[in-house]
Parts: C-alpha cells; structure tokens; sequence
C-alpha cells in the first residue's frame, strides 16, 4: 500500500483505490467539505486489500477505510454519516425531511442493490464460476434494472442535481455509480435521461472532477 502524499498525522488517512466507486464517493464529500486528508492507496488487483495491514483496519478486505487518529471506519455511508457530523460545512443532508429521506433512499439503492452486485469480488467469482462472458451481461442487468429504478424515483425530485439545485447526499453515490455505468460498462445514455443530465452536471463540479478515478495518485499511467 502507498501513500499519495506525505501529510502529517493530524490528517485524515482515506485508504482508497482509484477506480473504487465506493472509495469515489468518499473522496467527492472530503472535497466538497474542503477537508485535508491523506491518501494512501490500496492495489486491489495486487490484492492488497488482504493484507493482514489491511485487514486490521477492515476485516472485510474492502474500501474505503478512513483512519481518524486512532479511529477506524470502513464503510463509505458511515464515513460520510462520520463526516456530515465532525464537519458540518457544506451539508451532504437538506434540512427539509421528506428531501432528506429522499437522499437516503437513492443513497442506498446504490450501495445496496447496484454496486455491490458488480464489485470485483462478485466478478471474479463470476468470472471463476461461469465464464468470463457471463460478467458483463450480469453487470448490465443489475445496472440497468437500479438506474431504472433511480430514474423513476428521481422524475419528482430532481432539479440542477439529483434532489434539488443544491449536492447532497445522493450526488456523492450517484455521481461514481453513473459514470460506472456509462463510461465503463456502456449502458445506453439514452434510455436513463435524468441520470445522463446528473452526469453531465457533475462533471462540470470541481469537487468531483478531482474524486474522478483518473485523477487519483494510484492511478495507473497510459
């Protein structure tokens, strides 16, 4: 595991890999929060991930993990649940009630029932069961059916972003599982209009162009 800078221990430590889209999420609140932090990155292709180092901080295996001081969190909704409380500018959450459960929801559809079925765990296991044809089309059917699902729930609620005019919560885990999907995996722009117009939105923010995988230290040169 390496570390992207060489900042002091008052930082915060975010174990990240730079194509995570959980770790993505992560990496897009401390920026829009304007929080200092040290990257240290984790090679999953390497399997770093399962080092005993590692593992102390995240028996699961998985990141994020975001180290404060001699405190660990290694799931990305608890990280930001953790942020959204330590550092309370720029609110991930509106104040509104019913906005906010909104929020929540597209949130955990997400990480819930989008990105976890295309994860590498899951590939790998697909690849090692069934074939390395069979990944893709399973990739596109969990995606597709979730950004169906977000489309719909979002018709009523989104504006300039995904509740609103202002980025919440459900931008963080919207905008890396969107581009996931578009750019890596090539689902159709067309069938999901709301989440195309979010993902051009986004790309034009400052917070999450410096998150974007491309933009990472570990990210690996061309």
């Amino acid at each position: 595991m390496a570390s992207g800078n060489d900042g002091g221990n008052n930082k915060l430590q975010l174990y990240s890999y730079w194509r995570s889209s959980c770790s993505w999420r992560v990496r897009i609140a401390l920026n829009l929060k304007g929080i200092d932090y040290e990257y240290k990155a984790v090679n999953l292709l390497k399997g770093e991930q399962n080092s005993p180092e590692f593992r102390k901080l995240n028996p699961l295996g998985y990141v994020p993990a975001l180290v404060d001081g001699d405190f660990i969190l290694s799931d990305s909704f608890a990280i930001l649940m953790y942020l959204e409380e330590k550092y309370p500018q720029h609110p991930l959450l509106p104040s509104d009630l019913k906005t906010k459960a909104i929020n929540f929801e597209a949130a955990n559809i997400v990480s819930s029932s989008i990105q976890p079925l295309q994860n590498l765990v899951v590939l790998n296991y697909i690849d090692e069961k069934f074939g390395p044809d069979e990944k893709l089309p399973w990739v596109k059917h969990f995606l597709g059916k979730g950004f169906a699902a977000l489309e719909m729930l979002l018709k009523d609620y989104s504006g300039k972003y995904a509740t609103g005019d202002e980025v919440y919560l459900a931008d963080c885990f919207l905008a890396p599982q969107i581009d996931t999907g578009f750019t890596r995996f090539n689902l159709d722009k067309s069938e999901f209009p709301i989440l195309a117009r979010l993902h051009e939105a986004y790309c034009e923010l400052p917070a999450f162009q410096k998150a974007m995988p491309p933009n990472q230290p570990d990210t690996p040169s061309s």
